[in-house]
């Protein structure tokens, strides 16, 4: 009935047992070429089926529903144990479960003929009904105003929505639906759960999981280890905040020990083995007649192996298809003056050297919070100027670190005053307080014609004890109001392309960008350490990261001290730092803030900018491709690494650095597997000169460069 394919990939090699009639197309790697992977929704005498050719799972319907299978097909990797419910959902204090097979005797692994002889729990809410549709898309973005530096991308595949009611008296008319998304070309699906009430009394929803898996354990010590080992699976979701990676802001993610899993190895039974997605929490949200409430999307992004660099590809992938306004890279600077002369050189200056836009920073003086007709006005005014440019206008907003009122701000649940929020103060965005901001920044927005929100908070991570704000009841229902009025506020952006920048990780939820990492008060050093560490900066941002999803930063004029040293102005004294800067934030793709009164100070130092943003311009596309990582900066030797686009006109492009004070004379293998090159692969340096290469078997060739003392050298691949 099938046959066995061997799939050799650069670093690794899985063994993938490929279906019977499936063509050659499919056996290909879906990260270099993906059309093959429908997804497709179907069913079979008693089961419903997700699959897309790189990811299945099975829902048994009888006698309720349950998921039965979920396999990476690639590997073969079954990522069940053992059953639980699809979701479940506390409802007036009490615990229900949606879907679910019960009577399993092991839970250590699952026999196909088990299935049979399960049975379901009376008091779960029971399976009814499905449906199919294409999936839908979740915010409005057209794309459209910056197409030429972005990907526009749109989820295709399908979504599946499994119908559940409970038979008790008490919630007659309550329906929990399960919808599961199934996406074309890549091995991911979305879960999330609709509470719909229409009963005729008030529901009080307190708790609620989404997903939960029993999946097999990666180890299993006896006695417990300090670190467990997780499944070869990638778990988020869109409700993210507090940090600049998935990893620092993932708070809905929770692995924890199965109680009825008696036969594990672990003799304290602490095997993380039962993967729950839900609230740290909360909701505690009030559901009216007639009202309904739908929870955060959990993410599941299948892997096929161990390698750091494909692993993160993936990832990488993922936010380029559900976030495909992260690809929008506008050549930015950040102007620190709002004296009208200024902001109209700076604009001036933009347009002379091909930049896109200004930001208005920090400290400059901006106050979107300021609705008066005459603020409104100047701006107004002020973004008439760099559109009649061609230069788009933005500016920071400061919501979170600051102080605005004990009625107001965020309550320590401790102590009952305010404080204790993650940057000491800060308002509640669920007071009336923060929704008349938000109302505030709208207005400015609309009425000034401004392009861009850097918006520093909210930071919805902040729990709020109070019971006197408007909008939400206590601690419990306070992250999730503050979370949906902020999702609904970058939906309201997205929606009318206004650029976002947040140092939060708000992607899956419409922001464009967030910082790569950077520690503030690094770029008050001596100019050269900030160039070696912001390139260890951009090497260890862009694992998880697309280079177009960051910022990083260049103190054009003073920051968090530093002096001479540090700075770059006067520009024409320094523009070898300058142009060093130029380099590698162009080059890997990671637009930088350049922060000062100006872009150039003298003929030469515009004719310097100028260079880098044609080079930028011209290998735009393939500058801002994913990143494969070639040596991470060490200040001993050459650091570097390779964009790759294998449906592009270049197929790679490599940049290498050398931070010594001598030349570098090296033969370098590069690693071209992720370009689609096959044989060959005609390779130019920065003067001109091509020369044509013979991949060997492992889609590698060795590359004999010079690089220049205290300097860079780069290669675009064909």
């Amino acid at each position: 009935m099938g046959k066995i394919r061997l799939l050799v990939f650069r670093t690794f090699c899985v063994i993938s047992l490929a279906c019977y009639g499936q063509n050659k197309e499919q056996s290909r790697d879906w990260l270099i070429e993906n059309t093959a992977y429908t997804a497709k929704v179907f069913t079979t005498a008693d089961r419903i089926v997700l699959d897309n050719g790189l990811v299945r799972r099975e829902i048994q319907w009888a006698p309720n529903a349950a998921t039965v299978e979920f396999k990476n097909l690639t590997t073969g990797e079954t990522l069940l144990r053992s059953l639980q419910p699809e979701a479940e959902v506390s409802l007036n204090g009490k615990v229900y479960h949606i879907g679910g097979l019960y009577g399993l005797k092991e839970h250590g692994y699952l026999l196909e003929e088990w299935l049979n002889d399960l049975k379901s729990d009376s008091e779960a809410f029971q399976y009814v009904d499905y449906t199919i549709h294409p999936i839908r898309p979740k915010l409005q973005w057209s794309g459209q105003k910056r197409l030429h530096m972005a990907e526009k991308i749109v989820p295709t595949g399908k979504e599946l929505i499994l119908k559940f009611q409970n038979t008790s008296p008490v919630l007659k008319g309550v329906i929990v639906e399960v919808h599961y998304e199934l996406y074309d070309g890549i091995p991911l699906l979305s879960k999330w759960i609709v509470v719909k009430n229409n009963s005729s009394e008030t529901l009080s929803l307190n708790s609620f999981k989404s997903e939960l898996l029993a999946y097999p354990e990666v180890e299993n010590p006896v006695e417990t280890p300090n670190v467990w080992k997780r499944p070869n699976l990638h778990v988020e979701s869109d409700y993210a905040f507090g940090g600049f990676t998935t990893g620092e802001s993932n708070v809905t993610t929770f692995w924890e020990t199965d109680s009825t899993y008696t036969s594990q190895v672990n003799w304290k039974m602490e095997t993380p083995c039962l993967l729950i997605s839900r609230l740290p929490v909360g909701p505690n949200v009030d559901l009216k007649t007639g009202t309904a409430f739908e929870s955060f999307r959990t993410y599941e992004l299948l892997l096929d192996g161990s390698d750091r660099e494909r692993n993160t590809l993936a990832m990488r992938k993922m936010y380029r298809l559900l976030a495909p306004w992260s690809t929008e890279n506008p050549i930015f600077m950040h102007l620190t003056t709002t004296d009208e002369d200024k902001v109209k050189e700076a604009i001036d200056q933009c347009k002379a050297t091909g930049y896109e836009m200004v930001i208005l920073s920090f400290g400059s003086g901006l106050n979107m919070e300021d609705n008066s007709p005459e603020n409104i006005a100047k701006f107004k005014a002020l973004a008439d100027y760099a559109h009649s440019k061609g230069i788009e206008l933005g500016g920071y907003s400061l919501f979170s670190s600051r102080k605005i009122a004990d009625s107001v701000d965020v309550i320590d649940k401790e102590t009952g005053k305010p404080g204790g929020a993650k940057f000491g103060n800060a308002p509640c965005l669920a007071s009336e307080w923060g929704y008349d901001y938000l109302e505030k920044i709208k207005y400015f927005l609309e009425r000034t014609g401004f392009d861009l929100l850097e918006h520093d908070g909210p930071y919805p991570g902040d729990y709020c004890a109070s019971t006197t704000h408007k909008f939400h009841k206590g601690y419990e229902d306070s992250q999730w109001k503050q979370w949906s009025m902020t999702k609904e506020f970058y939906h309201w952006l997205r929606e009318r392309d206004i650029y976002l920048n947040a140092p939060d990780f708000y992607f899956l939820q419409g922001s464009n960008k967030c910082g790569i990492g950077y520690r503030e008060v690094n770029w008050s050093l001596p100019r050269s350490q900030q160039l070696v560490l912001g390139r260890q900066n951009i090497y260890d941002g862009t694992w998880e990261k697309a280079p177009s999803m960051a910022w990083t930063f260049v103190p054009l004029s003073e920051y968090h001290g530093g002096g001479a040293a540090a700075t770059l102005e006067p520009l024409k004294d320094h523009l070898p730092a300058y142009k060093a800067h130029m380099v590698q934030n162009y080059g890997s793709g990671v637009q930088a803030c350049y922060r000062g009164p100006r872009l150039y100070d003298t003929e030469v130092t515009k004719s310097l900018v100028i260079d880098q943003i044609k080079h930028y311009k011209k290998y735009r596309r393939i500058l801002n491709a994913d990143i494969i990582h070639l040596r991470r900066p060490n200040g001993r030797s050459w650091d570097g690494f390779m964009h790759v686009d294998p449906k592009g006109e270049h197929k790679g492009f490599v940049l290498l650095f050398n931070p010594t004070q001598k030349d570098i004379r090296e033969k370098i293998t590069i690693p071209l597997y992720y370009t689609g090159l096959m044989d060959y692969a005609t390779i130019m340096d920065q003067e001109g000169t091509e020369k044509k290469f013979e991949l060997n078997r492992s889609f590698d060739i060795t590359l004999e460069v010079t690089i220049p003392a205290a300097s860079s050298t780069w290669f675009v691949i064909r």
